[in-house]
């Protein structure tokens, strides 16, 4: 759906990039699509070259080999360069980028044309993020959240059909990060506009992404939606970067593994020595058993537990707040998943 008042989404396609600072490889034959409208999450650790992607599609960097195309227009190649500002790409930056001296309404009217910065666009992209009525405000005199959302809003405000977003919410603290993520969320589906951002939160990229690309050292590890990449990674690194993970030896026969936790079933046949991803909600506990309880950490609304196998294994558990377990206690576990993931 595309909402009123917007430019209709484009795809962004990128095919074969290579990047270079100073002779070091940033970025190496990155091949991605983004779908019109759909939403992707850059997820990687600092350094993984992901906000040099970002600043790729919106020109601010320059390619050294490959092709950007947004819609059906090539951005850049070897041939050709079409500058930042004729992309119709609107930016999020980190730091929000607001100008000090500029009233909340200028900011928010800046990326538009002289004869439209007084007019409807800033009070509707202000109305977009429900700050209307801050239009004379300094953004001095604004919260976190609030100066996060003027910044937003001078991004959409030229109706721009591909938005980019660099580590957005990274400057709010923790409470406030999860209510403002809630909110750019529901605008940006709202809209219908097709949005790349770049975390290194793996939550915020599954809840704001339909699909999450995750990088490593300049390379893109995998594409997919936020539950096939839980369920199904195709790397143990990416396994422990996108949640919580207890990888465990075991030895595979077809479609089951035995390892010191039990039997365990399997998604694809294996065979021989395997690593299986076993993740700690998939476990449970009982009382009675080989294993001894060495951590308990209480979130409210669950727990991790670390238990140690006798082979000195240490498995991580997630179970229930209401879970009547202490540390020294001896305690039986089990898996109770799905099929589980296993890498050769």
């Amino acid at each position: 759906m595309t909402g009123e008042g917007t430019t209709a989404a484009r795809s962004v396609d990128v095919r074969g990039i290579d990047k270079s600072f100073d002779g070091v490889p940033v970025l190496r034959s990155i091949n991605l699509h983004v779908e019109p409208g759909e939403s992707l999450a850059l997820l990687g650790p600092s350094g993984c070259g992901k906000t040099t992607l970002l600043r790729l599609i919106a020109g601010l960097e320059r390619p050294d080999n490959g092709e950007i195309t947004i819609g059906d227009v090539t951005m850049a190649s070897e041939s050709r360069w079409i500058p930042p500002e004729k992309r119709h790409v609107g930016m999020v930056f980190q730091d929000w980028a607001l100008f000090p001296h500029l009233s909340v309404g200028k900011n928010v009217g800046y990326g538009l044309n002289r004869d439209e910065r007084g007019g409807p666009r800033v009070v509707e992209a202000l109305d977009m993020v429900g700050l209307a009525d801050l239009i004379d405000r300094m953004p001095s005199t604004l919260s976190g959240g609030q100066q996060q959302r003027v910044a937003l809003a001078r991004a959409i405000a030229p109706r721009p059909s591909v938005l980019l977003l660099d580590e957005p919410f990274s400057n709010l603290d923790s409470t406030l990060r999860v209510g403002v993520r809630s909110e750019v969320h529901r605008l940006l589906t709202d809209l219908g506009i097709t949005s790349i951002f770049v975390t290194h939160d793996q939550e915020e990229a599954f809840v704001l992404g339909n699909r999450v690309a995750v990088m490593r050292e300049g390379l893109i590890e995998q594409v997919a939606t936020p539950i096939e990449l839980y369920r199904h990674p195709t790397s143990s690194w990416t396994a422990a970067f996108v949640g919580a993970v207890n990888l465990i030896h075991g030895d595979a026969q077809g479609l089951v593994a035995s390892t010191a936790v039990g039997d365990i079933p399997l998604m694809e046949e294996r065979q021989g020595s395997v690593e299986v991803l076993l993740r700690p909600e998939d476990l449970r506990l009982a009382a009675g058993g080989s294993a001894e309880v060495v951590q308990v950490e209480f979130y409210g609304h669950d727990m991790m537990v670390v238990v140690t196998l006798p082979d000195e294994t240490k498995i991580t558990v997630r179970t229930s707040a209401h879970t009547d377990v202490t540390t020294g206690e001896q305690i039986a576990l089990s898996y109770v998943g799905q099929p589980a993931v296993a890498f050769a």
